[in-house]
Parts: C-alpha cells; structure tokens; sequence
C-alpha cells in the first residue's frame, strides 16, 4: 500500500488492520465494548456536538476519557456519564497521551495550544515526546501544518483528522475520519480511531492531506445543500407536494446525503426554529475555505463561487446561527 492510496477502515478487526498490506483495507469494530481499553486515557477538547459525541461513544465503548470545555454545562453532562472533567487544557498533559482538539476553527485550536491562563501554563508548554494530538476541526490545510510544525518542534505527534458526519454518527462510533499522519503513528492509533468512527480513510503520510480531503467533501455537501434546497422551492413554487418530491428524488438520480438528510429536516416545519445540528456559519466558513483552498492552487469552478455566495447571504439575511438546513427558507425567497 503506497502513501497515496487512499484506505478505507470500516468495522471488524483491529489487530489485523495494521499488519495487512492490501489495497482494500480490513475492517474493525466500531459497536465492540473496549473494555480492554478502560486503562488507555484520551483527552477531549471542546464536547460541543461533534465532541460530545466523541466523548459519549468513547465512554459507552470503556475509554477513560477527560473533557475540557469553556461550556461548563457540557461537562458537567459528560461527567454524568463518567467522564473526568479538568479546568484548564494543560491538566490534560499529565492525564492523557493522546488528545483530541475538536474546537470550531484555527483561532480556537491556537488559543487551545498556545494560550495560558492566569492560573496555569499553556497546553503546547506541556506537550512532548510522549504525546499525540488529533486535529479534527475542519481548517485550512496550511493551518493544520503549522499546528503540525509547532508541535512536532515538542515531539509531539500529529494526527490530521478532520470529521464528518454529525452529532449522531459521532455518538454512535459511526462517522468517518479522513486521516493524514506517518503510517507508524497511525498504526499505534489504529484502536482508537476505530473506536471514533467507522469510516477510517488513511489519506497520506502528509499531513494536511485530510484537510484537503474534507474541504472538498464539504465543498460539494454545501453544493448540494443549496441545490437541494433550490429545486425544493421551485418544487414548492409549481405546486408539489414536498415529501413526496423529496421521496422521489431520494431514489433517483437526484439523490445527495446532504440534500436528504437536510431537506427531510427542513420541510417538516419551520426550519429556521431547528435545534442547530450545524450552523450556518460552519458551512458558510468551510466553503469559502475550500474555494480559496482550489484559488491557491490556480482553480476556481462555477458552482463552488455560487455556493460560497449564497452561504453568505443566508448567514447575512439572519440566519448564520441557525441549523444549515434554514437554506430552504432562504431559497424560498430568493429572487435573482
């Protein structure tokens, strides 16, 4: 299996993921109970939707786990549950080798790295050899390499492993990871990240790789949201009935995962008074990412522009903190 192979890790045996060599990768559990792992720790930065879940399904699973997060309130629910909560990230250092920073963007994983408090050190100054740090935020990719070479001058290994799937494909152990990392690392890890999602794709030895790979996929998810959520207000407009429009384009060649999953939320009632799932602003943020990801490298497509620029007229239009699938009453509206 060369670097550039991309290998995909789904559910049924971890011991042998890692020693075969075989362009179609083995799978490995992602429902088995870990209980040989309770005496492993990982430390959870940022449990909001996507971390919360992390943490959820690494504690069903039998992992110590340790969470910090500015929202006490998310804690102090996980700790219902088992979970070990500390103030301050640079506690995580003495309690964890491996640490998963699942924060919104780049400013947020340099504040988690780099910012002391008045009563403690900074998480980097604590860091070294010993440790891993997982990056999952959807960032740019020079940003993950210039976490990646700050954190390496430690020792510190890096795991590039940005997330896709939603809240409850995380808590079920059943979204996927798109990982870059040098393939020993990635072997030594190979138990935990089966044990977080289910898809594992093993993009490259470079990390970086898997920013890309995730702005792309989002890319196209954000196109295909506001196409679905345009042909469904066109539908609406022309006197169709919406669910069975949706069903039809479901089992056709219209369908996406995001036009599905979105749009089936959206037409069931209001969709700017849904409980966020994601906001507005995180699609809005990793289309624009991915547009300027392809301008830096001489290539900018029709689609992606428009998707980019309707994103931000949702988000300037009101809706920026609500649930993405709102791009439906956007779209109801919009007038060229």
């Amino acid at each position: 299996m060369t670097s550039s192979q991309a290998d995909q890790i789904s559910a049924d045996s971890a011991s042998s993921a890692s020693s075969k060599a075989q362009s179609s990768a083995p799978k490995v559990g992602a429902d088995e109970e870990v209980g040989a792992e309770s005496s492993v720790s990982v430390g959870i930065i940022g449990v909001g939707n996507m971390g919360g879940g992390i943490a959820q399904n690494l504690l069903r699973k039998g992992w110590r786990v340790y969470v910090h997060d500015i929202d006490r309130g998310k804690t102090e629910q996980l700790a219902s549950l088992g979970a070990h909560v500390v103030v301050e990230p640079s506690e995580l250092a003495r309690s964890c080798q491996t640490l998963i920073i699942t924060v919104v963007d780049a400013p947020q994983v340099e504040a988690v790295l780099t910012k002391p408090s008045p009563s403690a050190p900074s998480l980097l100054s604590q860091l070294g050899a010993e440790h891993t740090v997982m990056l999952c935020p959807t960032i740019a990719p020079k940003d993950v390499i210039g976490f990646a070479d700050l954190l390496n001058q430690q020792g510190v290994g890096v795991i590039d492993a940005p997330m896709s799937g939603g809240p409850v494909r995380a808590q079920q152990g059943r979204m996927s990871l798109m990982t870059a990392c040098p393939k020993p690392l990635w072997n030594n890890h190979l138990p935990l990240l089966s044990a977080m999602a289910d898809p594992v794709f093993f993009i490259s030895e470079r990390v970086g790789d898997g920013a890309k790979t995730k702005l792309i996929n989002n890319l196209l998810a954000g196109i295909n949201l506001v196409a679905s959520a345009e042909l469904l207000s066109m539908a609406e407009k022309i006197g169709l009935e919406l669910n069975t429009t949706l069903n039809v384009i479901e089992s056709s060649s219209g369908q996406s995962w995001a036009g599905s999953d979105r749009m089936r939320r959206a037409i069931g009632g209001d969709p700017r008074e849904l409980p966020p799932l994601a906001h507005m602003t995180l699609l809005e943020k990793d289309t624009r990412m991915a547009l300027e990801m392809g301008q830096e490298a001489g290539y900018s497509g029709p689609l992606g522009t428009r998707a980019v620029q309707t994103f931000k007229d949702a988000c300037a239009s009101g809706l920026a903190h609500c649930d993405d699938a709102a791009m439906l009453a956007h779209l109801r509206n919009f007038k060229a």
